[in-house]
């Protein structure tokens, strides 16, 4: 029979500053960030009152990621959808929804970095390749369609709602699309190697 490990107790004192009581040390968000990284289960309680502050702990190591350059993972499309569902009847199902979301990312994020590199070996996409992906990538937005309005989904060149997509759209349309699809995702590349 296996135990769990109990999670490790960290304290927040009044000046800020965070105690982690299983090394008797002061530790930062950073290293908060690294342990959840680790897998490393804390949670975090105000030293004064005992409450449980994890929740807002975490989303202050979120709100800090998101500030640093380059680390942004929320689009603002996004935050603006999730802060619509405070209050509203979903609100209850938004949360179960997106842990089984981040769960089954979590689950294949092997496969997608393994089709990753298959796909990007030197950066040199042909436009199939291209295609290829970014119709795996709507496939992959089209998650969140159930909690966005209308169905329209996020558009993936801008992270912004997209409009909804036209009953038929003709040939000449979609080619178009695809070439400013393409052209976005090829800049976008070369800024990346850039870096």
């Amino acid at each position: 029979m296996t135990s769990k490990k109990p999670p490790i107790a960290i304290k927040k004192y009044a000046n800020r500053r965070l105690y982690h009581t299983g090394t008797s040390t002061y530790v930062t968000l950073d290293d908060l960030a690294v342990m959840v990284k680790r897998g490393e289960d804390f949670v975090v309680s105000d030293a004064k009152t005992g409450d449980d502050i994890t929740r807002s702990v975490l989303a202050q190591i979120i709100f800090e990621q998101e500030g640093k350059s380059g680390q942004n993972l929320l689009p603002v499309s996004f935050l603006r959808q999730l802060i619509g569902f405070y209050g509203d009847s979903m609100q209850s199902l938004v949360p179960t929804y997106l842990e089984h979301s981040i769960k089954a990312l979590t689950e294949n994020q092997q496969k997608f970095r393994d089709q990753f590199a298959t796909t990007f070996p030197t950066f040199g996409l042909t436009e199939a390749q291209v295609a290829k992906n970014m119709d795996m990538f709507r496939q992959s937005l089209s998650l969140f369609n159930a909690f966005v309005p209308g169905g329209a989904g996020i558009d993936p060149a801008t992270g912004e709602q997209a409009a909804p997509a036209p009953a038929e759209p003709e040939p000449a349309e979609d080619i178009d699309d695809l070439k400013r699809e393409l052209s976005d995702l090829q800049r976008r590349l070369d800024k990346f190697a850039g870096k």
